[in-house]
């Protein structure tokens, strides 16, 4: 078995009806372990009890959006090479090479299918680590 196995997601989201489809997408679905967040602060308080395999985060959210929240968190050692999703409706071209710039693997664009959602997130796990 892989040390590289995607099995806990810290997730960021700050609308609760995204969320519990979310809940069923990752956790129904995809079988992972999710820790659910409402915003980028809550994020960085849950970062000092839980090391995920992959950090999935909204991009607007009040009090601290996606971005930033990843900058603080790579400020963190255990956080610095865990791999980045963002879900956004704001997918311009530009907007998503300055996700890639942050360090984000993959940028699912929304409304994302609940049917699809956690088998995208497994694809670019994979593809990150060449697989």
């Amino acid at each position: 078995m892989s040390n590289n196995e995607l099995k806990t997601i810290l997730y960021a989201e700050d609308e609760s009806d995204i969320r519990d489809i979310a809940q069923i997408a990752l956790e129904d679905i995809g079988g992972f372990t999710v820790k659910y967040c409402s915003n980028g602060k809550s994020v960085l308080e849950a970062s000092k009890e839980l090391v995920p395999d992959l950090l999935l985060l909204d991009v607007m959210m009040p009090e601290m959006d996606g971005p930033t929240t990843l900058r603080e968190l790579r400020k963190i050692p255990a956080f610095v090479s865990i791999p980045a999703i963002f879900m956004t409706a704001k997918i311009q071209t530009n907007e998503i090479e300055e996700y890639k710039l942050l360090g984000a693997i993959d940028t699912i664009p929304k409304p994302f299918d609940p049917m699809t959602l956690a088998e995208t997130i497994k694809k670019a796990w994979n593809k990150h680590y060449g697989w």
